[in-house]
């Protein structure tokens, strides 16, 4: 156990040549690295939720960049960049929600073309340069986050939490549990109800894995015992995640987290978001234009090999949902918390 919020675990790290992960698919039961050498694996992992969450997402597709084009032709740059959006295409593929994957891949195309005039063996080295300070500044938005939002939850709080937000979830610290964390090294003793977050659990196997290792108190419940929590004056705040977050403050996150922002405002309780700026897609005007992805059925039909129900059965499976801006209290960012009219809020920040 350890209680140095600097100590943090790390999910994914550059090892000289190749890209290490913590392979979420085994926690909270075993802690397994995986070592990814090429763009294909890295497709894998992130289309298995080897590595996930958004802001992980984004690094691992800026370093799955490099190693989808660190092999390369050197000769015509018009050939490579060619290649290059194949691979960024490819690697977008993986994960349509996460705004953080696109968003990485357009910063390496972006980079590639501000020095078209170098020789393409020097554009390979500044993508990989590229891909390390994304991660080096994820950890430094994930701090400020966590800053922002420890600064929000009251004393003794009792806070309520969705899927997994953590380290495991970005580059370091997290988005809505930093801020847990912050509270907590604050001094002001959260206690964290986790929802278990079916059907892949990522609530009760990742989320309080990390709560556990922080030696910060908590309690994993269903997630149809939220808002019976909420109804019995037990939660004091729900702060989640986001994988997108359109321009007028809709979010998509992990299937759940609508009915816990609509349960919030039937029993007033504040319902955050944390999520950094990479996150937010201009783009998109609203929530309903945020492509959302479904699942395969046998994730609900079947749980660690074993059958949940019965023989010919159908599922339906989607993974995120959207909860409109109405519910949502704030969005805590590395810039502070953005309040409504989110649209003003993020032109303001964005325009600077």
């Amino acid at each position: 156990m350890n209680n140095d919020i600097d100590a943090a675990v790390q999910s994914i790290e550059w090892r000289e040549d190749h890209v290490r992960i913590l392979d979420q698919t085994y926690l909270p039961g075993r802690e397994v690295y995986s070592d990814i050498r090429d763009v294909g694996r890295m497709w894998e992992a992130i289309k298995k939720l080897r590595i996930r969450g958004a802001p992980a997402i984004g690094i691992a597709a800026a370093y799955g960049m490099y190693l989808g084009i660190k092999e390369l032709p050197e000769n015509a740059f018009e050939s490579f960049i060619v290649e290059v959006n194949r691979v960024a295409e490819y690697l977008e593929g993986a994960h349509p929600t996460a705004t953080n994957l696109e968003w990485a891949t357009n910063r390496i195309k972006s980079t590639i073309r501000a020095h078209k005039g170098k020789e393409i063996s020097e554009i390979k080295k500044i993508v990989l340069q590229t891909a390390k300070t994304i991660h080096d500044e994820d950890k430094r938005i994930c701090k400020k986050i966590g800053e922002h939002g420890g600064d929000l939850i009251p004393k003794d709080a009792q806070v309520l939490t969705h899927c997994n937000t953590g380290s495991l979830a970005t580059g370091k610290y997290g988005t809505a549990l930093s801020a847990i964390f912050h509270a907590h090294e604050q001094g002001k003793k959260p206690f964290v109800w986790v929802d278990e977050t079916r059907p892949l659990l990522q609530g009760s196997r990742l989320t309080a894995w990390e709560l556990m290792n922080a030696e910060i108190p908590m309690k994993i419940i269903t997630d149809s015992a939220a808002g019976s929590l909420m109804q019995r004056d037990e939660v004091d705040m729900i702060i989640v995640g986001a994988d997108r977050v359109a321009a007028n403050g809709d979010v998509a996150n992990q299937i759940g987290t609508y009915p816990l922002a609509v349960l919030a405002q039937e029993n007033n309780v504040p319902f955050y978001v944390a999520a950094p700026l990479s996150t937010v897609d201009m783009d998109i005007d609203q929530g309903d234009d945020i492509p959302l992805v479904e699942r395969d059925q046998e994730e609900i039909l079947n749980y660690s090999d074993s059958q949940v129900a019965p023989k010919k059965a159908e599922a339906y499976n989607p993974t995120f949902d959207i909860t409109p801006n109405s519910y949502i209290t704030g969005i805590v960012t590395e810039e502070g918390t953005v309040e409504p009219p989110f649209d003003e809020g993020f032109r303001n920040i964005f325009e600077d």
